[in-house]
């Protein structure tokens, strides 16, 4: 289950790459715009704040993601269609101006196969804007490794699939331009200064953790994020002003020619 608080916990943080890939997105009047992997909705929403004019569809896989996203008070959301849905098997009825997908790839193992799919779901001259996380070889993902490897977790955790994160920017540029778009690849490195004690856990339970902590009992979870806390803290101390998190991501908007 997501729990779209703890998600949000960092909203500021985590919505950052979603404007940044978004000033890229050129399309001036579409018809047509998905949010594939909406979570709470918020970012949907400015989607639909941005073209009034556009049917706007918001999907997601988690039930509590798309009951959070449906009770947002924005005037926007109120116009957006929430669809609980797979993204791997939306296949909507009419080609798309705008298709995006916000942090979300990174938890299929076959993100890239599915991504060769989208432009084809794009209209003439439509867009397509990607971001996923690519932190694999960071002290948070390889204390999450070590963990549920190690002999205490293992047995418990051998069969959670962990967050796999993105491929390179090259990647994402040939796949798509072979696919006959135009295409801007990028990443960027952030460092988040978080507050309080234990920001880094707070951050991953919210993303990261959420599988591991799903498979175990209340007792175990516990333990287990006391674990992990213990490492994060040595790798990421707390200075006088907050606690620094380096967090890369990797960016690809796409224009269907």
């Amino acid at each position: 289950m997501w729990d779209p608080a703890q998600y949000l916990r960092f909203a500021g943080e985590r919505s950052r790459p979603f404007y940044e890939l978004l000033a890229r997105v050129g399309a001036e009047d579409p018809t047509r715009v998905a949010d594939l992997g909406c979570g709470p909705g918020e970012l949907t929403a400015e989607l639909a704040a941005r073209w009034p004019a556009a049917e706007v569809t918001g999907l997601d896989s988690s039930p509590e993601m798309i009951e959070a996203a449906r009770a947002r008070p924005e005037p926007a959301a109120a116009r957006i269609r929430w669809v609980l849905g797979d993204l791997r098997d939306w296949q909507p009825a009419e080609p798309h101006d705008v298709i995006v997908s916000n942090a979300v790839l990174q938890w299929l193992p076959d993100h890239l196969e599915v991504l060769a799919r989208w432009p084809k779901l794009l209209a003439p001259g439509g867009w397509l804007a990607i971001q996923v996380p690519g932190n694999f070889d960071q002290p948070s993902h390889q204390i999450l490794r070590d963990l549920a490897g190690s002999p205490r977790w293992r047995p418990l955790l051998r069969d959670v699939p962990l967050n796999r994160q993105s491929a390179e920017p090259e990647q994402y540029l040939d796949l798509l331009a072979r696919a006959g778009c135009e295409v801007d690849a990028w990443e960027t490195t952030y460092q988040h200064v978080l507050p309080g004690d234990d920001p880094v856990v707070d951050w991953y339970k919210g993303s990261g953790l959420r599988p591991v902590l799903a498979a175990l009992d209340p007792a175990q979870a516990a333990e287990f994020l006391a674990e992990y806390g213990a490492g994060a803290r040595a790798a990421y101390p707390r200075r006088p002003y907050g606690t620094v998190l380096a967090f890369r991501r990797v960016f690809v908007v796409a224009r269907a020619r």
